[in-house]
């Protein structure tokens, strides 16, 4: 259960005049139905058993299906049986295409109805907690899936509009029906609208904000997309071939035909025969998209990202990031050494207890000390975790390695050229071995380092190449060489397992509890860790939408960027850089066979090191030969939707 006994900042008398002066009423003096607010904010004063449990059908502005209907989305609706006109509640709604295919959460639950078509089991814990202080919760099918009408099109402007039609609804901007077709207000509800949601919900709240859409006070986007470009390709490269086709067919639960013409333009728009970007990766852009663009985000951000997550990248977290720190966005984040998982299922209490706070500052307005906090929470190794005051750590660095002839990394270029070729291979084969030479990889590394060196934000890959065919897929590993006990995140559970006894955060009906197993953290002792992943097509070298092939014989400047992440690299570990062709574990590229030959003198990796070049300080030539690991066995990526 949360810790109800951690102090806020503020006592439970300073609360009550707060909102007081505020307008808002106290518990102890109202007549007519309030929240209470105590230090530990919101209290459960609503009854769950007794709430509200009904729908309505939200009108969207798009007709993804082509019937000349606008389409309407499913809106499953509880809330406090106290809630109306004269008690209006704020919302708390995640938009999903999970509810009746994969389901939500660690135990895939699914929604249930009742003999009348209303909702009786809502997925999550949500409701449980948040109903009974004073919420309403929505869990809305986005549009194509479950009960709403239409085509779901990965990402496309349908996807979003129809959770912004939501949002509209609840501020009177929208209409909306009742099973018989009569139309209906949300008079119950304040507007203040909070959109949370892990992978494809994460990334529809986001797509939301990034509307500018009015009411939308708040998102808590968790392992979210803000690139669907980037979810499938790396600067050219694909990763999953047939992604957006097959992800509509995922999600979508009606008979095939229906929206079988839908499913054939994703097809065709998303162009895997080249990689390139164009306009349909443009519609599905939340940065800077046709639909959605950061720069219109209004609403405070509370952002949760594993930085192993190999589903959802780290870098669809980074980019997000940067640009809400440019626009001013009140914004706070979790970043873990986890896989693609909430922060339910790795450090429960503390993420509840964290939520309650930023829903009742965001949503209810209670003035606690939320954003007076440390805005970044960072898992530094297995269950251990520091705040910081913003991501990347403020004192990275950039410094560049340079590869040496010997197979050596350091802060001096070496002169020289080597020469791997382009195939497919594995992360396991990539780093075994690394002080033999192999045909498919060049490994650099350093000597044994002698203090601990933190990397926190993007790698940069910087090759001066000639080919001797027109392109080639070029990839760049991050690799920590050193003997220790790390989260698991390539293991079944991505870096946590289930276990057998559960919890409870909330209230409970006998058709909808509120208790949830227990999670671990799965960790593994091993000899070798990728750390980071960066690949690029080289004629997408300066462009994604206009490639450019290069002259075989011809040296050319190559850059991209790894994957982002925050690592510490210990005292007598080695940090190295393999390049290799195209990655067999997480791409889904054929290789092109193309010789790669690396002018060394002009080639290296530009680190974000915590404290600089002199963090990296003695850094001397690598000894040769050195015992490198022979035999390595990681578990390839996982790779699901949800």
């Amino acid at each position: 259960m949360r810790n109800s006994s951690r102090r806020r900042g503020l006592t439970a008398l300073a609360l009550t005049a707060a909102l007081a002066a505020a307008g808002m009423p106290a518990a102890h003096a109202a007549q007519k139905p309030s929240i209470r607010v105590t230090a530990d904010g919101t209290q459960p004063v609503f009854s769950y058993q007794d709430a509200i449990r009904e729908y309505v059908n939200v009108q969207s502005s798009a007709d993804s299906d082509g019937d000349g209907k606008k389409d309407l989305i499913r809106v499953d609706i509880v809330r406090p049986r106290e809630s109306g006109p004269g008690f209006k509640v704020p919302v708390i709604m995640d938009e999903s295409p999970y509810y009746d295919n994969l389901g939500r959460g660690n135990e895939s639950e699914h929604k249930t109805y009742d003999a009348q078509g209303d909702p009786a089991t809502f997925p999550l814990y949500y409701d449980n907690y948040f109903v009974p202080r004073g919420y309403a919760v929505l869990e809305v099918d986005m549009d194509g899936t479950t009960k709403s009408e239409g085509c779901p099109t990965s990402g496309g402007a349908s996807d979003v509009l129809g959770g912004k039609a939501v949002v509209d609804w609840l501020n009177g901007r929208a209409k909306a029906f009742d099973a018989q077709g009569h139309q209906v207000d949300a008079d119950w509800t304040t507007g203040r609208t909070g959109m949370i949601g892990k992978s494809y919900d994460g990334t529809l709240a986001g797509a939301v904000a990034a509307t500018g859409v009015k009411g939308l006070e708040t998102i808590v986007p968790i392992s979210a997309i803000s690139s669907w470009y980037d979810y499938s390709r790396m600067n050219g490269t694909l990763f999953s071939p047939g992604e957006e086709d097959g992800l509509a067919a995922t999600v979508d639960t009606d008979p095939p035909a229906k929206c079988a013409a839908v499913r054939q333009q994703l097809a065709a728009g998303q162009d895997d025969a080249t990689g390139d970007y164009n306009d349909f990766w443009k519609e599905r852009d939340y940065r800077a998209g046709t639909v959605a663009d950061v720069r219109k985000v209004h609403a405070a951000v509370f952002a949760s990202q594993g930085l192993n997550d190999l589903n959802v990248k780290p870098n669809q977290f980074s980019t997000w990031w940067s640009a809400l720190a440019k626009q001013g966005v009140p914004r706070k984040a979790w970043l873990s050494q986890y896989g693609h998982v909430d922060p339910f299922d790795y450090r429960r209490d503390a993420w509840v207890d964290t939520l309650h706070q930023w829903f009742d500052h965001w949503l209810w307005q209670v003035p606690n000390d939320i954003m007076k906090q440390p805005r970044v929470d960072l898992e530094t190794g297995p269950d251990q975790w520091t705040t910081q005051s913003d991501w990347p750590a403020p004192a990275a660095e950039p410094v560049t390695l340079r590869p040496g002839g010997d197979g050596s990394l350091g802060l001096t270029a070496s002169s020289g050229t080597a020469t791997y070729t382009d195939t497919r291979t594995s992360e396991s084969a990539a780093v075994a071995d690394a002080a033999t030479a192999q045909p498919y990889r060049l490994a650099y590394a350093t000597a044994p380092l002698t203090r601990d060196v933190r990397v926190s934000g993007t790698p940069r890959a910087d090759l001066r190449v000639k080919l001797d065919k027109p392109t080639a897929n070029l990839g760049a590993l991050l690799v920590d060489y050193g003997t220790d006990t790390r989260v698991n995140y390539l293991g079944a559970g991505e870096g946590v397992k289930t276990l057998t006894t559960e919890d409870c955060h909330g209230e409970s009906t006998p058709v909808d509890d509120a208790c949830y197993l227990k999670v671990a953290t799965d960790t593994a002792t091993s000899d070798v860790n990728v750390v980071a992943r960066g690949y690029v097509d080289a004629q997408n070298r300066d462009s994604l939408s206009h490639p450019s092939a290069l002259t075989p014989g011809t040296y050319y400047p190559v850059r991209w960027d790894t994957l982002p992440t925050d690592y510490r690299f210990k005292a007598g570990h080695r940090l190295a850089v393999v390049l290799i062709g195209t990655d067999g574990d997480v791409q889904g590229d054929r290789a092109t066979g193309a010789s790669v030959t690396v002018d060394l003198a002009s080639s290296g990796i530009t680190l974000p090191v915590v404290g600089g070049a002199k963090a990296l300080a003695p850094l001397s030539t690598t000894p040769r030969p050195w015992h490198a690991p022979t035999h390595v066995r990681l578990p390839k990526p996982h790779h699901s939707f949800r």
